[in-house]
């Protein structure tokens, strides 16, 4: 499986796991560098993929938009400094809406977290919530699905978040994840990455009390939102990440185990993300590899994770074939720039068409007798 990546100064190349660069192997070769003046109407370049020409339509597609994180107050910046525009993301999210109802064969779109910010006024919390689903109900394409983020719990109680967002009837009493088959031959999962987590439950619930004792081991540091003196993939142990309990994972399981028995290809999608090549170690889910070992059981079923969180976005293809993409964020978008996309998808490939900030991506799907063979 060769994947081409381009960008107008370097190229980069697929990153491996738990390194922060990117490196050749020999199922993915070095990138081809190209000229980007070059490239025809037909091929978009950008730091973290190209797209390349293919004279077929798409299945379907889908529109993505990661990390919105709305509220009414002055531009701020996050704990490293980064400047974030909190009444701007809105418009970038009213300009994918747009966008998406141009684009023919997206059917759906897919909100990965993070609707509002921590920062809301909470007695204007749902307010915003609502202002932000009335921008995806501009939408004419299809349904819009939601996945909760840890800024969306710091707001609203996960079961209120649950029917404001209007998650499938699946979604009860709290539960916030589900799945859905938007096309035949494909089914989408979506994870709560907060089931089991030291936020979005009431301090003295048992899922809190043993997400904190769990945190305590973890990091000794009096403030858990701190990875001050963890190393690696251990600085994933603070209190605004979180992890799927053991039921879901059950049903995830089932879920995929189902899938793989239709023939089915899979794509997961959670608010954290769950490979470490393709985030930072603070944004990982606490047990990405309970997760993943999940996804492996079942062959070559999933083709792809799709994830937001960590704000600068990021890309990996693991050992098994599966790619792992997380998106740019939406909140860091200065005034008259954008971070969205739509997800193209063909038998052989997943195409994300990325808008300005968010990277344009072209995954090739990998058979299952590559991977037997590997």
């Amino acid at each position: 499986m060769a994947l081409f990546l381009i960008q107008k100064r370097e190229a980069h190349r697929a990153p491996v796991q738990g390194s922060g660069s990117f490196c050749a192997s020999k199922s993915h070769p070095p990138p081809l560098l190209l000229n980007p003046q070059s490239l025809g109407r037909s091929m978009l370049a950008h730091p973290n993929g190209v797209v390349r020409p293919s004279a077929k339509e798409p299945l379907f597609s889908f529109g993505v938009i990661a990390d919105v994180q709305y509220a009414d107050i002055p531009d701020g910046r996050s704990f490293l400094g980064v400047p974030r525009y909190y009444r701007h993301s809105i418009a970038v999210l009213r300009r994918a809406v747009q966008r998406w109802n141009g684009e023919k064969s997206v059917r759906f779109c897919i909100n990965f977290g993070d609707i509002v910010d921590g920062f809301c006024p909470k007695d204007r919390s749902l307010a915003a919530v609502q202002a932000v689903v009335r921008e995806f109900d501009g939408f004419r394409g299809g349904p819009a699905y939601h996945m909760l983020g840890n800024h969306c719990l710091y707001n609203l109680p996960r079961s209120e978040l649950v029917s404001v967002l209007r998650m499938p009837s699946s979604a009860s009493a709290g539960r916030a994840y589900y799945d859905f088959s938007p096309w035949p031959g494909y089914r989408f999962v979506v994870l709560d990455a907060y089931d089991f987590s030291a936020v979005g439950w009431p301090r003295d619930h048992p899922v809190s009390l043993a997400a904190r004792r769990f945190l305590e081991k973890r990091n000794p540091n009096h403030d858990k939102n701190s990875p001050a003196g963890l190393a690696g993939t251990d600085r994933r142990f603070v209190m605004f990440n979180g992890g799927v309990g053991g039921a879901q994972l059950r049903w995830l399981d089932g879920v995929l185990r189902r899938a793989a028995g239709r023939g089915e290809k899979a794509v997961v999608c959670s608010h954290l993300p769950v490979h470490p090549g393709a985030a930072s170690p603070t944004g990982l889910m606490w047990n990405y590899g309970e997760v993943m070992d999940v996804v492996r059981r079942h062959g070559g079923c999933v083709v792809a994770c799709l994830a937001g969180h960590d704000h600068k976005g990021g890309y990996a293809v693991d050992d098994r074939g599966v790619h792992h993409r997380t998106l740019e964020a939406a909140l860091e978008c200065p005034p008259g720039t954008d971070a969205f996309g739509h997800v193209e998808v063909y038998p052989d490939r997943l195409r994300l068409v990325g808008s300005d900030r968010m990277a344009t991506t072209e995954m090739l799907l990998t058979s299952s007798n590559e991977l037997a063979s590997a």
